[in-house]
C-alpha cells in the first residue's frame, strides 16, 4: 500500500527529534555545570573560569551537532547543518536518489541496528535515525528509491530517551545540591566564585 500523498510531497525537512535534542543537551549540562564550581572549591590547577569557558564551547559544539537537518528533494537526500556551523566541524552529505542501490543493516557495538545507504559506486552513508518523523522519512525513501523499508525501525525508541531524561533531571537536582554546598561550605569560597 503506498504512503499517503502528504508523506511524499517534496521537499521535506526533518530535524533531530526535540526529545533527543533536549535530553542530550540537559545531560551535557548536568554532567558539566558543577565542574567549574568544584574546581574553585578544590583549588584545582585549572581555574574555574577557564573550565567554564571550555565547557561553554563544548555546549556550542554539541548544539551544532544536534542541529542536523535531513532534506528530501525530488532529486536527492541531503544531510545539512545551519550556516553558522563551520564546514570543518560538520560537513553533511548529499546522495542523489538514482545513485542509491540498497539500504543495508549493520549491528552496532551495543547490539542496536543501523542502516546505511549503499550507492552504485560502493559509497555508504548512514541513514539518519534520530529525526522527528522517522516513519515519514523511510516512507519517502521507499517512494523515491523503490527499496523496501518496511522493517526499518529507529535506533532508539522514545521511551529510552524518556528514561534518560528522567535520570538527567535527577542528576540536575544533585548538581543543584552540589553547587549549593560549594557556596555554603565553611572553608569554601569565602569571596564567591569568580567566573
Amino acid at each position: 500500500m503506498p504512503p499517503p500523498a502528504s508523506s511524499t510531497e517534496l521537499p521535506q525537512v526533518f530535524r533531530l527529534s526535540p526529545l533527543v535534542r533536549i535530553t542530550l543537551l540537559l545531560l551535557y549540562i548536568a554532567l558539566t555545570v558543577p565542574l567549574p564550581f568544584l574546581a574553585e572549591m578544590t583549588q584545582a590547577p585549572v581555574p574555574g573560569w577557564g573550565l567554564a569557558i571550555a565547557l561553554s564551547l563544548g555546549a556550542i559544539a554539541l548544539y551544532a551537532v544536534l542541529s542536523e537537518r535531513v532534506v528530501l528533494s525530488d532529486t536527492a537526500i541531503v544531510v545539512t547543518y545551519p550556516a553558522w556551523v563551520p564546514r570543518f566541524w560538520r560537513k553533511g552529505w548529499s546522495l542523489p536518489w538514482a545513485d542509491i542501490k540498497a539500504l543495508k543493516p549493520r549491528t552496532t557495538g551495543q547490539g542496536g541496528l543501523v542502516y546505511y545507504f549503499l550507492t552504485q559506486s560502493g559509497e555508504a552513508r548512514l541513514l539518519p535515525m534520530r529525526v522527528a518523523g522517522f516513519n515519514r522519512l523511510v516512507q519517502s525513501v521507499q517512494a523515491k528509491t523503490g527499496i523496501d523499508t518496511q522493517d526499518v525501525r529507529p535506533l532508539a525508541q522514545p521511551w529510552m530517551y524518556f528514561i534518560l531524561l528522567g535520570f538527567t533531571l535527577l542528576l540536575l537536582m544533585v548538581d543543584t545540591w552540589t553547587i549549593w554546598t560549594v557556596f555554603t561550605f565553611d572553608g569554601g569560597m569565602a569571596g564567591g566564585m569568580t567566573l
